[in-house]
Formats: structure tokens, C-alpha cells, sequence
């Protein structure tokens, strides 16, 4: 039987040293240290072995595509190599296809190893978040500086503000009365947390609820602290994140888009070798024949050089089929929605999440610093009016640390001294201060304390705009900057009027925090803030707004509780503001040496000193809701996007925050919808999938990060695609497991950006609304260009498969295919990309992961328009051969011979034909004559026809990619210049033909001539119809949704 985990929160001090063997006066010895460490090893963080470059290398090729394609580039090489008939074409000719075929595959092999090598930085980020040195007792000396990496379990830590944490820690004593952390990167918490060293009386508790323990990676925010190290290295709870982020990343699914067209490779290769397979068939006459004698085959005739021909057709029909062009079009479509996106401020650090996002059905956010700034600010305060039974109340504008961000509403053009006295408590009971950094302006000391000094500006600044209003002025106070600290210009004035004695700390008995100050009258004062609740019940008297002082009767009391309790509903965090200036003993207090200090010494004297305050004012503040998240959150709810809120906070502020932002409407009952992560994982894993599976949103509050990614894996079991949004580091096993990872740029750490997909430049919540929409757009656009080029390739296919079966020479051979598909083809497919976006696309529900790419009726449309262009490259190839005249444009120009299409057909029995001759004609600059051998008339002298085929192709594909502006709509309502990129890229496809047609060398190459003005007229000709037929069908198409869509109404 195990032995029960040694939990080091529920256990005393005393326990925890015992279980170490170790002492607070002395600490460990050499000798433990060395025994601990062989059986704790050192304080740091492991990283996995990573893949060898060899198996990254190999698992780029294991990819359907890209299979076929070395199949065909390794047969395409021994036919070069063993054909020697190829020689007379050119020599080097017959390579260049396979060579062309390994070289796209050495491109995307490249591009993947390189994206796969820098995916897990995320774990380097989290090394970067531990502390690299310790103060350290040892052999009952101090050790400043010791190295983080030698801590062992039992160490004894001192710790001071601003302190990184070097390992999991329980606190032993405290050297200060109060001890705040700041864990909000690792537990999601919006506040500093307040350490104890008291236990916790349960073994399994929430990371929120470990009061006595420090994490490595939190900072200490205030106070000073002795600790015994508990865990280190892989055991802390940064650790385990580590741990929980190299597990997700095992779990990485492919992309909808990868599903998708990996099904396609596997339909793509059946469909290969059936049509191989049937070429072959159809073609066995040519290269095996055989007499029947006695109904049995006899005389078996068996030709190796045709046969080879023949399988070269295959091969040619194998390269027809393939998209070669397309991973690298989808690439560039994906690289330039990047570019789109980060001009919206979305920065993709993974390609393939551009088109993912488009089918994202779920959002799963962080609240601290996602849906809310992560930076406390006043929102309301109440004072008291001129009467006991009143009271004054105000609203202040802004969410940020700027001063200028917002005013207070309805301030009077001269503040009251009962408003005086609040600033100035607020001012100068204050430890904290702002920074500003790159336009940004953040706390420096507690953020509520940070809240109030800002809310002191705004007075001072609400107060000069109350007073210009009159003159019509609009004076902004003009903030310094020095050294990265904002010159606080009000609080400033406050604080060198009184001059500060002493500093009673806050503690959580009596949740508050007092200073002793001398006015400029040489009166001292005692300024108190702290929990409402707890500084009213040591309040005797109120301040009026006139500066009256009265008795504080209970009509007040109640109607100040009454107030309390209804900011408190709306997850406002109180603080009452109070002073005292009849302080007894301490009226004269100057220091240390007075009489009175030792009073001061001893934090259980604070409350006897805090009792009869004058009370003065009631401030409300929060970590406010951004202001564009509401109607980000409405977006995503006509987009048919869930809402998730996953969050370490607790349960009453996340729910108030969901309310206001419209996740949940007001008054709706949140029963089965808002749960701790205890409690959901409590659940039985039938309710867990049932509650997820529910519409509308929900909230997940006090969540860890293991919880957050059961949540995410269960959603994605369930068939959604989930989108994760964090900033910190608890986010991060989850942002690697979601299908996006959505990271904030601003205030996320390093570690939650190098486990995310795409990082947030703006901190925005629209952002990702915004980037989503981005992400449908791409995806309907890659849709056109997959569509374009799929068709275009059942053209080529069609276009081999009829010559086979017609027993013609073929018109095409694969280098010819492979510079159609890649060269040809690439511009008008990348130029879909910047099709413009349905105005509607974000009031339309997320496409499902599993729709298909291509369904029933696209597919046969393109089949029907795949046949006319293969009937189109065969046609005007036997035209040329067979006519001299096509609707009036002469073909005979050149003085080629005209044959039958019966001669043509069977070409192959052309040495069996007696009297056959083929008189001299023009191709290009060249005279080709065949007096040595007619037969060579149907191989190398089908060079106008091939050209003729080529230019056929190639243009019907223009034309096509027209029709793939739109998949319903009429040219006559997308007309092309819609997407001027596409006309762009029509012109540069058609000046690339040219190219090869007209530079000798490279017409050498691809076997071709170039074309008089007659024949490029027969070319357009037979291409155009192309658009007409789509026309027709894309009208049978929408005539048919109608009638469903009526059907469906009805």
C-alpha cells in the first residue's frame, strides 16, 4: 500500500520542519543537502527529448499527396533513365518533371521541419520564469546569493518584496504582518493574495486556497517572509504545467483543412489507380496481342517498348490528377490572411490556425486581462451628503491606469471638504504608484492602491473641467513621465501637505491599513482604508459634504449598509476611507523614540488604535469588463460561436463580469450553467459532456489549469473546435491543447504566447471576433481555388483518359501537365484568395469540421465541366490532324497533312499502311519532313497539335477560375473585376504561356511552337464555352437551393 502524499498546507510548521528534519535557526547541513538532492535531483525544469531532425525530416513525406507524388517522380525517373528513345527529345527533357515533383517536396519538407523546431518554446519561456537566485540558510549561515537550481526540499527561503519565488514553498513565519503574492499568471486570481502560515484544515483543496504556501514563479508584492522549500524542479506547480503543455502537444490534431484534404488524397489515390488501371485496359491491345487457336491463345506477341509508352501514359495521368500546385497556393493564401489579420492586430504564429478559426464553435476565455483590462479601477464612490440620512453619489469613468482615461460624472466645479478629505485619504494612505511604458500604464504596489491614487487625478482633473465649462475651456492636466513613473500631479500636492509618521499595516483581522500624518498645522492625523464593512463598525462619527462632523446614528449606518450591499451585487470590491484626529496618546507622535512607539511595534494594538473613526466615504472598484467586449460577445452569439468563461476568480465576480459583458442575460438563472472546477469535475462524465453540450454560455470559476483543459478536451471529444484565449501562465496547457490558442500580446506572459496559435497585438476580445470572420473569408476563398484546381485537373485527366480511349497519340505529356498545374494554374488560384467576403458571413452559423470540401452537386458540375475540357485539348488536337478548316479559321496554313480519324485512332498500325507519306510543313521557325519515316508524323510531329492542346487547356483554366469567383453567383453579379488580383493574375498566367511558347529554348523544353493570330483565335474559340456551361449550371444550382430553402420553409 502507498504511503499517504505528505501534504505540506494542511500540516503545522512544526510538521513540516519535522517531516524535512530541519530547523529555522540553522537550516539543512551539507551532508542533508547532498542526501536530498540525490533523491530530489536539481531545482529546474526538464525538457523532453525532442524528435531527431531525421524523423521530422521523414514525417514531412508521411502525407497521402505527397506519397503519390514520390511515386510518381521514382517511376518518372526510372522511365527517363531506362527510355533512350527520350534522348532525341531533348536529353535532360525527360528530368525535369521528377525533378521539379522532389524539389516541391523538398520545399514543404523544409517549411514543416522548420515550423515544427520552433513550436515548443513555451517550455523555455517557463525556464525564463524561474528565479535564478535564493537567500538561503545552511548550516546556520546566510547565504545571499545562492544559486535557485542547488534549492532541495528543506531548504529555509527568505523572501522580500519583489522577490521571484524559486520553488514551491510553505510559509514558516512571517517578518512583516502582512504578506501579499502576486500568482495571477499562474492561478488567474485578479488581486495580490494574502499569505498566512496558518494550515489549511483539508488536504484537497484549490490552488486559490493554499493561503500558506508560495509558488515558484509568483512575486512578492509586499511584506517579508521565512519559508521551508517543498517542492522543486518538475514537482512545483509551474512544473506540472510543463508537464501538462508537452502532454497537450502530443494531443495536436490536425487542422479541419488538413482532415479535409488528406481525405481527399485518399479518395484522390483510389480514383488514380482505378483510372489507371482502365487506361491500361483499354490500351493492353496496343502493346500485347494473340491469335486463338482451338480456344486457346497462341502466338503471343508482347511489346516492351509500347508497353513502356503506355505506362508512361499512366504516369502522365497520375501527374493530371495530382494538384501539385496546391500546397503551395494554400500556403501563400494562408501567409497573406496572416498579413490581413495582423493589420487587425491578431499576429498567427501557425499558419494552418488562419483557416481553423473560420469553423470555431466554441471560445473558451480567460476573464482576468482577456474580457476585462486586468487593471483595477474606481467605477463609483458615495459620500455623505448634508444631512445624516443622506448621501451623495458619483460614477467615474475609465477602465485603465490613465488618468486621463475617463472623468468622474456630474463633479461639482468645487469639491466639498468631505470630497477633500477623501482624496486626501485616498492619496496618501497609499503605498502604490503608475508607470508607463510604451504608451501603456500599468501599477506599480497593489492595484487597488494604484486605483485610488489614479481616481485622486481625476478629481483634480474633473474639477478643472467643471470650472472651464463656463469659459468654455477643456484643460487636460499634462502627466510627466520620469524614468517610467507618472508624476501624479494631485497626489503629489496631497502628499507634500502632510508629512507620514507611521504605517499601521493591514492585516486580515481587521482588513485594513492606517497611517500617522502631520499636517501643515502641526496636527497629527490617523487616515484609514479598508474592507467596508469592518472600518464602518469602528466608525462613531460621519463627516457631512460641508465638513460638519456628527455623531453617526443608525439610520446612517443602515443606509450606508444598504449601499454596500448594492455595489457588492454587482462584484464591486468596497473599500471604506475613515480618520481620526483626536488620537489620544499618539497626538503628538514624531518617531521612533517616542513614548508611544512601542505600541505601534505590536500589529494586535492597531485595532484599539483604528476605533472612532470619522467616517468619510465609500469607493467601489473593480477589474472592469473592456468596453468593446460586449458587443463582441453579441457577435459571436449571431455568429453561432458558444461562450465559455474559464477563470480562476471567484465564482460571484465571474458571474457579475458574465452578466455585464452579455454572456448571461440580466436575471437569467445560471443553475447548470456556472460552476467552480471542483464542482464540474465533481460531476459524473455524463453530466460533465451534457452541461458542455447545452447551448448558451457558461462560466467555470476558480478553475485550475488541469480543469481547463479537461474542459477543452471534452469539448473537442464532443466535435467542437474550441478556441482558448489566456495571458497566463496556468492558461498554457490549455491554449496548446485548443484547436487555437489565442494568446494576449500586452499583458500575456511569454509562456501562454509560445504555447498559443496567435497572439492578440491589442489585448482585444473584438480582436478574435474580428479575426474569426477573417478566418471564414479565407476558408470560403481556399474553397474557390480547391475547387478551381480540382476541376481543372479532372479536365486533364479527362483530356488523357479520352486519348487512351480513343487509341490517339497523346496530346499532353507530363512536363507540359506539371508546368500547367504549378506555373499556369498558381496565380489565378492565389489571386481567389483575395476575393471579397459575403456581407453576411458573420450572421451565418460555424461551417461543422466534418462538411464536406466538395459535396454532391459542386462535384458533378465540375465533373460535366472536367469533360468539356478534356473533350475541348482532344478535340482541337484531332482537328488540327483531321481538318483544314474549323468555323472558317484555316488550319492548313502551315502545310501539314491532313489524315482520317480512323488513321488517327489507330496510329499505332502506322507501319502496316502501304503508300503512306506526310508531305514537309512549317512548326515555328523550324521545317519538320518525314521522308525517312511517315510514322514519326503521329510522335514528333504532332508538335502544333500538342501546341494547340496545351494553349486549349491553359485557357479553358483562365476562363474556369472566373467561374470560381463565386460558387452560386452569376458573373452577371460577381462580375471579375470584383477581384482585380484575379485579372492580374490571368495576364501574368497568359504572359508565362507566351513565354515558353515564344523563347526557343524554353519551347525547346516543354516540346512546343508557337501559334499564328489564327490559331490562337481557334484557341479562345473552344475555350470560352467553358464560362457559358458553368453559367447554365450554377443557374440549375441556385434553382435547386431555392426550392429546398421553400421546401424547408414550408
Amino acid at each position: 500500500m502507498e504511503d499517504k502524499p505528505f501534504c505540506d498546507w494542511s500540516r503545522t510548521v512544526e510538521e513540516c520542519l519535522k517531516e524535512y528534519d530541519v530547523s529555522l535557526e540553522k537550516g539543512l547541513s551539507s551532508q542533508q543537502v547532498e542526501k536530498h538532492r540525490q533523491r530530489y535531483g536539481w531545482n529546474e525544469l526538464q525538457k523532453e527529448n525532442g524528435k531527431p531532425l531525421w524523423k521530422l525530416i521523414l514525417e514531412q513525406f508521411d502525407d497521402t499527396l505527397v506519397k503519390i507524388l514520390l511515386g510518381a517522380a521514382f517511376i518518372s525517373f526510372i522511365l527517363a533513365y531506362v527510355d533512350k528513345n527520350d534522348i532525341g527529345e531533348g536529353g535532360m527533357t525527360a528530368y525535369v518533371e521528377p525533378l521539379v515533383i522532389l524539389l516541391i517536396l523538398v520545399l514543404n519538407a523544409t517549411v514543416g521541419v522548420w515550423q515544427e523546431t520552433n513550436a515548443e518554446k513555451a517550455l523555455e519561456a517557463l525556464k525564463e520564469m524561474q528565479s535564478e537566485q535564493a537567500k538561503v540558510l545552511r548550516d546556520g549561515y546566510s547565504i545571499p546569493n545562492l544559486s535557485a537550481r542547488e534549492l532541495v526540499p528543506g531548504d529555509i527561503v527568505e523572501l522580500r518584496v519583489g522577490d521571484k519565488v524559486p520553488a514551491d514553498m510553505r510559509i514558516a513565519s512571517l517578518k512583516t504582518s502582512t504578506l501579499r503574492m502576486e500568482q495571477s499568471s499562474l492561478t488567474g486570481e485578479s488581486q495580490p493574495v494574502i499569505k498566512s502560515t496558518n494550515k489549511i484544515r483539508m488536504d484537497d483543496c484549490e490552488l486559490q486556497a493554499k493561503d500558506c504556501m508560495v509558488f515558484a514563479g509568483t512575486t512578492v508584492v509586499n511584506g517579508c517572509c521565512t519559508c521551508i522549500v517543498v517542492s522543486i524542479g518538475m514537482s512545483t506547480e509551474i512544473g506540472q504545467i510543463q508537464a501538462q503543455i508537452q502532454e497537450a502537444s502530443l494531443e495536436d490534431d490536425d487542422t479541419p483543412l488538413k482532415k479535409k484534404l488528406d481525405e481527399f488524397g485518399e479518395y484522390l489515390t483510389k480514383a488514380i489507380g482505378i483510372v489507371c488501371l482502365l487506361v491500361w485496359i483499354i490500351s493492353y491491345k496496343n502493346f500485347l496481342s494473340w491469335e486463338v487457336v482451338d480456344g486457346w491463345p497462341k502466338n503471343i506477341r508482347f511489346s516492351f517498348e509500347k508497353c513502356t509508352y503506355y505506362f508512361k501514359i499512366a504516369v502522365a495521368l497520375a501527374v493530371a490528377a495530382i494538384p501539385e500546385g496546391l500546397p503551395a497556393v494554400i500556403t501563400t493564401c494562408l501567409a497573406l490572411g496572416t498579413r490581413k489579420m495582423a493589420q487587425k492586430n491578431a499576429i498567427v504564429r501557425k499558419l494552418p490556425s488562419v483557416e481553423t478559426l473560420g469553423c470555431t464553435t466554441v471560445i473558451c476565455s480567460d476573464k482576468t486581462g482577456t474580457l476585462t483590462t486586468n487593471q483595477m479601477s474606481v467605477t463609483e464612490f458615495v459620500t455623505s451628503g448634508h444631512t445624516a440620512s443622506s448621501i451623495q453619489e458619483f460614477h467615474v469613468e475609465g477602465t485603465t491606469y490613465n488618468p486621463t482615461d475617463g472623468s468622474i460624472l456630474d463633479w461639482p466645479a468645487h469639491m466639498s471638504a468631505n470630497l477633500e478629505t477623501l482624496a486626501e485619504i485616498s492619496a496618501i494612505c497609499n503605498d502604490a504608484g503608475i508607470s508607463c511604458q510604451s504608451h501603456q500604464f500599468r501599477a506599480t504596489g497593489l492595484p487597488t492602491e494604484a486605483a485610488l491614487k489614479v481616481f485622486v487625478e481625476k478629481m483634480g482633473i474633473s474639477g478643472l473641467k467643471a470650472m472651464n465649462i463656463g469659459n468654455g475651456g477643456n484643460h487636460i492636466a499634462n502627466y510627466a513621465i520620469e524614468n517610467g513613473t507618472v508624476k501624479l500631479v494631485y497626489c503629489d500636492q496631497l502628499i507634500a501637505k502632510s508629512k507620514r509618521l507611521a504605517l499601521l499595516e493591514f492585516d486580515r483581522t481587521r482588513k485594513s491599513m492606517g497611517v500617522i500624518v502631520r499636517n501643515p498645522s502641526g496636527q497629527n492625523r490617523l487616515l484609514v482604508k479598508g474592507a467596508m464593512e469592518n472600518v464602518l463598525e469602528r466608525c462613531s462619527f460621519q463627516q457631512l459634504a460641508d465638513g460638519t462632523i456628527i455623531e453617526m446614528n443608525d439610520v446612517s449606518r443602515e443606509l450606508l449598509l444598504k449601499r454596500l450591499h448594492q455595489m457588492s451585487s454587482k462584484a464591486l470590491r468596497c473599500l471604506g476611507l475613515a480618520y481620526k484626529e483626536d488620537l489620544g496618546e499618539f497626538y503628538d507622535y514624531d518617531g521612533g523614540n517616542h513614548p508611544a512607539h512601542m505600541k505601534l511595534l505590536d500589529p494586535d494594538n492597531y485595532s484599539q488604535i483604528e476605533n472612532n473613526l470619522i467616517f468619510s466615504g465609500l469607493v467601489g472598484l473593480r477589474d472592469c469588463p473592456r468596453e468593446e467586449v460586449h458587443e463582441a460577445i453579441k457577435d459571436c452569439r449571431e455568429a453561432g460561436i458558444r461562450v465559455m468563461v474559464i477563470t480562476g476568480d471567484n465564482k460571484f465576480t465571474a458571474e457579475a463580469i458574465c452578466r455585464d459583458i452579455g454572456v448571461f442575460y440580466e436575471g437569467e438563472d445560471l443553475s447548470g450553467k456556472s460552476y467552480t472546477g471542483r464542482e464540474f469535475m465533481e460531476l459524473p462524465l455524463s453530466k460533465r459532456r451534457e452541461v458542455l453540450a447545452k447551448p448558451g454560455g457558461r462560466v467555470f470559476s476558480r478553475a485550475e489549469p488541469r480543469h481547463k483543459q479537461d474542459i477543452v478536451r471534452m469539448l473537442k471529444e464532443a466535435g467542437e473546435v474550441v478556441a482558448m484565449t489566456g495571458d497566463g501562465v496556468n492558461d498554457a496547457p490549455a491554449l496548446k491543447l485548443a484547436d487555437i490558442g489565442i494568446a494576449m500580446g500586452i499583458a500575456g506572459t511569454e509562456v501562454a504566447k509560445e504555447a498559443s496559435d496567435m497572439v492578440l497585438a491589442d489585448d482585444n476580445f473584438s480582436t478574435i471576433v474580428s479575426a474569426v470572420s477573417e478566418g471564414r473569408s479565407i476558408y470560403n476563398n481556399m474553397k474557390a481555388f480547391i475547387r478551381y484546381m480540382i476541376s481543372s485537373n479532372i479536365g486533364e485527366v479527362a483530356s488523357i483518359f479520352i486519348t487512351a480511349a480513343l487509341g490517339m497519340p497523346d496530346g499532353l505529356i507530363p512536363v507540359q501537365l506539371l508546368w500547367v498545374n504549378l506555373v499556369t494554374d498558381g496565380p489565378p488560384a492565389t489571386a481567389l484568395g483575395f476575393n471579397p467576403s459575403d456581407i453576411d458571413i458573420m450572421r451565418k452559423p460555424p461551417r461543422k469540421s466534418n462538411d464536406a470540401l466538395i459535396n454532391a452537386w459542386v462535384f458533378f458540375r465540375y465533373m460535366v465541366i472536367g469533360l468539356y475540357v478534356g473533350l475541348a485539348t482532344v478535340g482541337i488536337f484531332a482537328l488540327w490532324f483531321t481538318h483544314d478548316s474549323f468555323l472558317g479559321i484555316n488550319l492548313s496554313a502551315d502545310g501539314h497533312t491532313l489524315v482520317t480519324f480512323s488513321q488517327l485512332t489507330s496510329w499505332s498500325e502506322c507501319p502496316s499502311w502501304e503508300g503512306f507519306s506526310v508531305s514537309p510543313f512549317s512548326a515555328g521557325v523550324r521545317i519538320l519532313s518525314f521522308d525517312s519515316n511517315p510514322c514519326d508524323y503521329f510522335s514528333s510531329g504532332k508538335v502544333k497539335a500538342t501546341t494547340l492542346s496545351l494553349s486549349v487547356l491553359v485557357a479553358i483554366e483562365m476562363f474556369n477560375s472566373l467561374n470560381a469567383l463565386s460558387e452560386d453567383n452569376s458573373l452577371l453579379t460577381m462580375p471579375p473585376w470584383i477581384n482585380p488580383w484575379l485579372m492580374l493574375a490571368m495576364s501574368v498566367s497568359f504572359g508565362l504561356h507566351a513565354l515558353i511558347l515564344y523563347v526557343p529554348f524554353l519551347a525547346n523544353i516543354f516540346g512546343i511552337v508557337p501559334l499564328s493570330l489564327s490559331e490562337w483565335c481557334l484557341v479562345m474559340v473552344v475555350s470560352f464555352p467553358v464560362i457559358l456551361i458553368d453559367e447554365v449550371l450554377k443557374f440549375i444550382g441556385r434553382t435547386m437551393s431555392r426550392r429546398h430553402q421553400k421546401y424547408k420553409t414550408i
